[in-house]
């Protein structure tokens, strides 16, 4: 396996991000060594969060969540996915997949030996992170979730799966404007039209497997950060051009996300992990449904606390508070602050999160 390993420098000077680094290498399925960082902040001796980002974003994501739950006495424990921030990142598009994401992070977690944990996922986090709870459950007291899922459709129509695929493999250019359009309609994927959300998604999975260096940095800092249209447009054309080192007038946020990825090819996860979700029937149906029957069996306690106003994400809490046990009685709420609310609304998150672990069962 080709694996990749952002330089060290390519993450001097960031805001905001005085972590330790934390190491641990993992064998992939053909013997390779896979390097996976992680920050590990807060007391020794306190309760531990592992929380976990999404996509196409890193540990940084937490930046801003950290002082607020070290201040609450509460050890985090924060990796960063293969392929993603100053984890290394394999090059290849087969290398990519959900099962695979699972298997590696099961390895780090029980490498570290890492137990006595309440988890809390976002976007990717929540679908690798919630398989990861069901294949290790001892070493999870709690479990919280945001803007996330854990797709399980095994009965979307073939016509449905049949235009997704035609329309993912077509020869029609998505930009990021036609896809934030499109992204910006959905409503979940429990909407009024079932698949209307389905179809929505294919925006998303199409133009990151379409577009060979996916501006990170934008695709973040445009949902975490008031940018005027002016502004994203000029750095666009810039990363277009791979001139975005030299960008004056990118923002902090969008150069702290694009860090890990020094040129294109150090970006196969963003392309690649998009079409991974298992928003149709895939090689993934049978993982999802036994994580399922694990969570529909669940009885610890369950949060959902998400941003409510993310159009991907909508309404995801729905099928948890119906089918876990551990849901009953638990303080859900959504708080607003969008997809990637660890950063807009970082200290109420934090207060959520930090409330929840402390409460004795």
């Amino acid at each position: 396996m080709n694996i990749l390993r952002t330089p060290d420098n390519c993450f001097a000077g960031l805001k905001d991000y005085p972590f330790k680094p934390h190491y641990t290498d993992i064998q992939t399925d053909d013997g390779s060594s896979l390097r996976i960082h992680h920050i590990d902040e807060g007391p020794r001796d306190g309760p531990v969060l592992l929380a976990m980002h999404g996509q196409p974003v890193w540990s940084y994501l937490y930046a801003r969540m950290i002082p607020h739950l070290v201040k609450a006495g509460i050890r985090v424990i924060a990796p960063d996915l293969p392929g993603y921030g100053k984890s290394d990142k394999p090059a290849a598009r087969e290398n990519y997949s959900y099962q695979r994401q699972v298997d590696w992070m099961n390895q780090w977690l029980v490498k570290n030996d890492f137990s006595d944990l309440t988890f809390f996922g976002q976007d990717w986090g929540g679908l690798i992170g919630l398989r990861m709870v069901a294949d290790n459950g001892d070493r999870f007291v709690k479990v919280a979730m945001g803007n996330t899922g854990l797709p399980y459709s095994p009965d979307v129509p073939e016509k449905v799966v049949d235009e997704v695929l035609a329309f993912r493999a077509s020869a029609q250019v998505i930009t990021m404007a036609s896809m934030t359009k499109q992204m910006r309609k959905m409503d979940g994927f429990g909407g009024e039209d079932r698949y209307a959300g389905i179809r929505k998604f294919a925006y998303w999975q199409k133009y990151t497997w379409d577009t060979v260096n996916p501006p990170a940095g934008i695709i973040a800092s445009s949902m975490m950060e008031k940018r005027s249209k002016w502004q994203i447009a000029a750095e666009l054309f810039c990363v277009k051009l791979r001139l975005n080192k030299l960008l004056p007038f990118s923002s902090d946020i969008s150069r702290a996300f694009e860090a890990p990825f020094p040129s294109p090819a150090y970006k196969m996860a963003v392309r690649a992990m998009p079409s991974q979700v298992p928003s149709i029937p895939d090689q993934s149906l049978d993982a999802q449904k036994k994580a399922w029957d694990f969570f529909s069996n669940f009885d610890k306690p369950f949060l959902c606390v998400g941003a409510g106003d993310d159009p991907v994400t909508n309404g995801f809490e729905k099928i948890f508070l119906a089918k876990v046990p551990g849901t009953k009685g638990q303080s859900h709420e959504m708080i607003g602050g969008g997809h990637f609310f660890q950063w807009t609304r970082a200290e109420k998150l934090s207060d959520v999160l930090a409330n929840f672990i402390k409460i004795k069962d």
